[in-house]
């Protein structure tokens, strides 16, 4: 008997180290994305504000990481009446996930999330943001906003999870979450000078290094292989869901970057490669909800329509006089949306294109277009707020000389006579 307990005690050891290994290294991909962020954003932009962006992602990390640490995760994994949890920091004992991993190794991998989801906000906000604004809103932000949507979609309390909403790795409660509060920061902030003539047209504000951009967006793709199979929280018993996860991950990825490719030559005559990295996150976007319960068809639609459905959206949001200068907003909140609505239809099991009715395509739907809401609406308050109070945007001479030499001292490419 005694032989039998030790074995049970040493199967249930080895299970935690198989999966701590596992999660210990997704979680490094996941924070390696942030990379990808500075360097894809930092490429879109021009070169007198490319440092920039870099301080504003070592913000999100930095000061998000330990508001996180400090008051969020308590808020999106303690004990929650199904909208909020009371508890602050690193909440001990069982939070009812099934974990075999620590609550501390747990926290870290919701941490890429969490600057993940503030990182999008960056590059709506670039070239005109004041840093010490947009650092309180990063606080504000992994401390309160996104732990709520974690609470509502991951805690086995929050009133989506209970309901039975799909959000396996976050098209919701990380992209649109991040999307609509970019959005939202947009708005506020207005477009960046010389954005848009005298007759209300977009003027082309190109980023100053593509290929910089371009790396980027190999590191982010990168790391949707830790941020999507990494989300099993454990490899053991996953090995099955694991892989259908990962070339559901690539399909859509791809998909989304031929679909950019076409839709782009037939629209303008030419590929257009900067708008084929965005259509490639789209698909990775898109995808990223249902990739635990959709076969590899439905992955590749997905993609296929978000691939376009990106490029629409820029313009769009162009037309609109809402200046994004790296397309944050269609890639994460549009496809963010998108992409958790089509849990909805192309679920294998549920979906309503295979014969599971509508309600978890209601569920979806409700559940995204609350949190895009709440994210909007949240987020374009304290920006007023703060607009009012401690002004949120550089002036008009700091915009012109770029920010970098301004704020920081410095700029991103020395030239020696």
């Amino acid at each position: 008997m005694q032989e039998v307990a030790v074995a049970a005690i040493e199967q249930t050891e080895l299970i935690s180290a198989i999966d701590t290994v596992w999660v210990s290294i997704c979680a490094a991909i996941i924070f390696l994305m942030e990379g990808g962020f500075a360097l894809l954003e930092a490429g879109f932009v021009r070169s007198k504000n490319a440092m920039s962006i870099i301080a504003k992602v070592f913000i999100d990390i930095t000061f998000g990481g330990l508001a996180f640490y400090i008051i969020g995760f308590g808020i999106a994994y303690g004990a929650s009446n199904g909208w909020f949890a009371f508890d602050t920091g690193i909440t001990d004992g069982d939070l009812g996930l099934g974990l075999t991993v620590s609550n501390k190794l747990f926290w870290f991998i919701q941490l890429g999330f969490a600057i993940a989801a503030i990182s999008i906000v960056s590059g709506a906000v670039a070239e005109r943001m004041k840093v010490w604004a947009y650092a309180l809103y990063v606080i504000i932000f992994c401390a309160v906003l996104y732990p709520l949507a974690a609470n509502w979609v991951w805690n086995p309390n929050g009133w989506l999870a209970i309901r039975g909403f799909n959000d396996f790795a976050g098209s919701a409660a990380v992209h649109a979450m991040g999307g609509f509060a970019a959005l939202a920061a947009a708005i506020v902030l207005g477009p960046r000078l010389g954005k848009y003539d005298k007759n209300g047209n977009a003027v082309a504000i190109p980023g100053h290094n593509l290929p910089l951009a371009a790396v980027g967006g190999f590191i982010l793709w990168f790391g949707w292989f830790g941020f999507n199979p990494g989300s099993t929280l454990g490899a053991v018993g996953n090995w099955e869901l694991i892989g259908t996860i990962a070339t559901n991950t690539f399909l859509a990825s791809a998909a989304g970057g031929v679909s950019t490719m076409f839709y782009t030559y037939f629209k303008y005559g030419q590929i257009d490669i900067t708008m084929t990295i965005n259509g490639v996150l789209a698909g990775l976007v898109a995808i990223t909800a249902g990739c635990n319960v959709m076969d590899s068809g439905s992955a590749i639609i997905i993609g296929l329509i978000a691939g376009i459905l990106v490029d629409m959206a820029v313009l769009f949001i162009d037309k609109t006089k809402i200046d994004d200068p790296v397309g944050a907003i269609a890639v994460h909140g549009v496809n963010g949306l998108f992409g958790t609505i089509a849990v909805g239809l192309f679920a294998s099991e549920d979906g309503l294109f295979f014969g599971g009715g509508t309600e978890l395509l209601l569920t979806q739907a409700i559940g995204v277009l609350v949190i895009g809401s709440f994210s909007f609406i949240i987020t374009f308050i304290i920006m007023k707020v703060m607009k009012k109070t401690i002004g949120i945007r550089v002036n008009r001479s700091e915009e012109n000389a770029g920010i970098d030499a301004v704020s920081f001292g410095v700029e991103a490419y020395t030239t020696f006579e």
